[in-house]
């Protein structure tokens, strides 16, 4: 099985080929005992939230092949989670990620490289 970074990493690159927003990939195994990583992104309407989370769907079943295990959010599309087990992936509309602020959160999580090879 592909590890939970280089998941991440197809989730950012597929989110950034869509016109995904401030994408963020996060390692927070050492903080969070129950995933790894977070990879974070926002976009300006719920349209494109949507797109987001069909485009990560897509990458992650084509090239890690894997289904989340939870998507919760779908219905508003202010704020989508994808629950991998030792990934999540939250998709957020931007006034929603800017009001919950989750790398402030989590900011002694050190920050994955999208770019690095799989």
């Amino acid at each position: 099985m592909i590890d939970a970074y280089t998941r991440a990493r197809i989730a950012a690159r597929a989110a950034d080929a869509k016109k995904g927003d401030d994408i963020v990939v996060l390692d927070v195994g050492d903080i969070i005992s129950v995933t790894d990583a977070f990879v974070i992104m926002s976009a300006p309407n719920t349209r494109l939230v949507r797109t987001l989370v069909d485009a990560v769907e897509e990458a992650l079943r084509l090239e890690a092949d894997v289904r989340p295990r939870a998507v919760e959010g779908l219905d508003s599309a202010t704020w989508v989670l994808l629950d991998y087990g030792d990934l999540v992936v939250h998709v957020f509309l931007d006034e929603t990620r800017k009001f919950y602020g989750l790398e402030r959160l989590w900011s002694d999580a050190p920050r994955v490289t999208i770019a690095a090879a799989s």
